[in-house]
């Protein structure tokens, strides 16, 4: 789940950083518009991985052995 949300948080940084830097929104490029049904689900995924993400920084760090 730690992967899958990671994954999520980087793609939406990415995604930010090519809209402030080219004013290009990828994820609406590739599933047909910011209003696409598509990438609503995409906006709403990365933000509720964004969500999760802020858990990773509360957490015990464990060593692996």
């Amino acid at each position: 789940m730690d992967k899958t949300a990671l994954i999520l948080v980087i793609i939406g940084a990415l995604n930010w950083g090519l809209i402030g830097l080219f004013g290009f929104d990828l994820v609406a490029t590739i599933f047909g518009g910011q209003s696409a049904l598509l990438s609503r689900i995409i906006y709403t995924l990365v933000g509720l991985a964004g969500i999760y993400a802020i858990t990773l920084l509360f957490r015990e760090k464990t060593e692996v052995k």
